[in-house]
């Protein structure tokens, strides 16, 4: 078999398997499981978006969109849901004043917080069978393949506007 060969059925096995994974992490019963855990009051499609804008913010509305794959007017109504929760708010942004930028408020960081120790407790049982060595090296190599992709959407999108 040559490598070429190789490394497209190495390819479609990764691919394979972050589909699964996707599917997995984004069952609503497990939103919901993890909300209940958690012991917060939030709808999941709310959940998702905070989750978001922990994770990228601050971000304004139009980026938040474009990362989850959603309408910006939908988004912008779910954010400002989570702004009068007192989960978010938001500001100009500093490079463009016409842009409002979404950042949790302390009690979105502690909903946030709440929702990181319930995935923990969730998600930890599942890995307990592995190795410290096994789980440095996933985290080294999920974190690498992110990497490498977001270079490479990155790199796609400098062609398209070129």
């Amino acid at each position: 078999m040559t490598s070429k060969h190789r490394r497209s059925l190495i390819g479609r096995r990764i691919h394979e398997s972050l589909i699964d994974l996707i599917a997995v992490l984004n069952l609503p019963q497990r939103d919901e499981a993890l909300i209940a855990e958690a012991g917060i009051h939030l709808d999941r499609a709310l959940f998702q978006v905070l989750v978001a804008i922990r994770r990228f913010g601050p971000i304004g509305v139009v980026e938040l969109a474009e990362r989850g794959g959603r309408d910006h007017t939908t988004v912008s109504r779910q954010v400002a849901k989570l702004a009068e929760l007192g989960l978010v708010e938001r500001r100009p942004s500093p490079l463009d004043r016409r842009v409002k930028e979404a950042v949790l408020t302390d009690a979105g960081r502690r909903v946030t917080e709440a929702l990181d120790a319930a995935r923990e407790r969730m998600f930890l049982p599942a890995l307990a069978e592995w190795s410290d060595r096994d789980l440095i090296e996933l985290d080294r190599l999920l974190r690498r393949l992110a990497d490498d992709l977001t270079a490479a959407a990155a790199t796609q999108g400098e062609r398209k506007e070129d």
